[in-house]
């Protein structure tokens, strides 16, 4: 007795789901090589930006966002395994590995409360709610940091691209970039992420 060959519809079907799981799998290998080579490999822009040795100065806020005067601080150096231990898995990838959360899934990027952005690693005040503007990107973006003291700019060659990255000055967390297509009085966008940042609520 002959063996009934499957249906073409049975074959098609049959293909389909091959490549779907296929599909799915690839998806997820590509995923967990990104994971795993933004979390090992070294990070160039903070690696500039850590030669710069010894105090700081930065310029303090309190929470009111009234700015105080200038202080010199140490700069704040951690392992890995130390920022690891303060920070969740995205922020820790995307302050300390310069990595880049996808945009309209960060906390922030459409918050519209008054008050301070700080530094999620060591707490330097960063941007002001008053300087943010919706830039559509799906990310938290400003026209200016709140003082230019707190901020370091700093060539970024990854990816191909030369971009201008944006990181705090004290500990050297990466924020994100800056682009010159922003809205007025600077002409600025600061499209930062919000894993690196830590909103706090102005006092009415």
């Amino acid at each position: 007795m002959t063996k009934a060959s499957s249906s073409p519809s049975t074959t098609a079907t049959r293909n389909d789901s091959t490549s779907r799981r296929r599909g799915v799998l690839a998806a997820g290998a590509a995923s967990l090589a990104a994971l795993v080579w933004a979390t090992t490999r070294k990070p160039a822009v903070a690696a500039a930006n850590a030669t710069v040795q010894g105090p700081v100065t930065i310029v303090p806020f309190d929470d009111a966002g009234v700015r105080l005067a200038p202080v010199s601080m140490a700069k704040v150096v951690k392992s890995d395994a130390e920022w690891q231990k303060q920070l969740d898995a995205t922020e820790f990838v995307v302050a300390r590995k310069e990595g880049t959360e996808r945009p309209f899934s960060g906390s922030t990027w459409n918050l519209h409360d008054r008050g301070l952005y700080r530094c999620v690693c060591c707490g330097t005040p960063l941007f002001d709610s008053e300087t943010k503007f919706e830039s559509g990107t799906g990310w938290p973006s400003f026209w200016q940091p709140i003082a230019k003291e707190n901020v370091a700019e700093l060539s970024d060659r990854t990816f191909m691209m030369v971009r201008t990255a944006v990181a705090c000055r004290r500990c050297d967390a990466h924020l994100g970039h800056v682009f010159d297509d922003g809205p007025k009085p600077t002409g600025l966008r600061y499209c930062m992420n919000s894993a690196a940042m830590k909103f706090v609520k102005r006092a009415v």
